[in-house]
């Protein structure tokens, strides 16, 4: 048996007994195949490992940088109370469109929005309407801008918050100081960002799995 063959079945296995998937998750699915959205959605047990950690966090105010078809939404917004709120940003029209569809047949649009924009255009005016600080931002878009990304993030919200950026490993690609690839650049200065700036305490994890070899980095703000 392959590596990767052993990776989906010990996701499978791990999903159906931890991270089990209703109508309205398995309909996102469905959505967003019926698109053409890329296959790049969180699994089962990443987008439930995000719900815990949001309630872990006690969340009531969730920042989403990178939408795709909404699947990561749902299981964010499923942590918040029927008054919390969750702004999920994204660039593609069309994958917006597809997410508020999976929201709303969720019952999860009365608390859980999608913005349509470049991020870094999005955000500023996010900045300007003053919000509540954010308990917790997840940051699952253009990795290139990923630095960028966990500066806002950190205009956005309080001590205490929480961020967490997806798809930090690359493959392992993260290691090559080398590389001129964007996303591995903005992948590598977003981790020396939290690793150097005095208001934030992170790590990072590996992972495997049906999405192969990758991982997330988590960072709390400090004082």
């Amino acid at each position: 048996m392959s590596d990767s063959q052993l990776w989906d079945d010990v996701d499978d296995y791990f999903n159906s007994q931890l991270a089990p998937d209703d109508e309205a998750l398995r309909a996102a699915l469905r959505e967003n195949d019926a698109a053409g959205l890329p296959h790049i959605a969180v699994t089962a047990a990443q987008g439930k490992f995000l719900q815990l950690l949001a309630q872990v966090q006690g969340a009531r105010h969730i920042l989403e940088i990178g939408t795709l078809g909404g699947y990561s939404t749902i299981w964010l917004a499923r942590a918040l109370p029927e008054d919390g709120r969750l702004v999920s940003l994204e660039c593609n029209a069309k994958h917006a469109e597809v997410a508020t569809r999976n929201i709303a047949r969720a019952g999860l649009d009365r608390i859980a929005e999608v913005r349509v924009g470049p991020a870094l255009e999005s955000l500023p005016k996010l900045a300007d309407e003053n919000p509540a600080p954010f308990d917790l931002v997840f940051v699952d878009a253009d990795k290139a801008s990923n630095p960028h990304y966990v500066e806002w993030a950190l205009r956005l919200t309080r001590t205490g918050s929480l961020i967490v950026v997806d798809n930090v490993v690359r493959g392992g690609q993260v290691a090559d100081a080398g590389s001129t690839d964007p996303d591995i650049v903005g992948t590598r200065a977003a981790i020396e960002l939290i690793a150097t700036h005095p208001r934030l305490s992170g790590t990072a994890i590996q992972t495997v799995g049906s999405k192969g070899y990758d991982g997330f980095a988590l960072a709390r703000v400090l004082d």
